[in-house]
């Protein structure tokens, strides 16, 4: 798994642009919880979902970009959790043991 760091409010913007063309993923990433450490290796794992930009967003250093992530995409805050961007919105979270690769490749179909 190669992650994109997300770590600048920034690219938030070119995320949802980048979503009109190719798929994005944006897993939220707690670094002090173990549920969200499984969740990671469990995605790491896994072959990734071919065509998709992953992203990774350390929340605890970047708690603004959470929350403004909940609010652009209207989503409630969650870790761990991951987001589907299609055509600038997102069409798909999960949080949690619900997190993983196969699930994300059935929504890219």
């Amino acid at each position: 798994m190669n992650w994109n760091d997300l770590n600048e409010m920034a690219q938030l913007e070119h995320l949802k642009e980048l979503s009109r063309t190719e798929p994005v993923v944006i897993f939220k990433h707690s670094t002090r919880c173990s549920i969200s450490s499984m969740a990671k290796q469990r995605l790491e794992r896994a072959e990734p979902a071919a065509g998709v930009n992953f992203y990774y967003l350390d929340l605890l250093k970047h708690r603004d970009i959470s929350n403004k992530i909940a609010e652009e995409f209207s989503v409630v805050h969650q870790s761990p959790q991951v987001l589907l961007l299609r055509n600038g919105a997102c069409v798909y979270e999960e949080t949690h043991s619900g997190i993983n690769m196969d699930e994300i490749a059935a929504q890219l179909s």
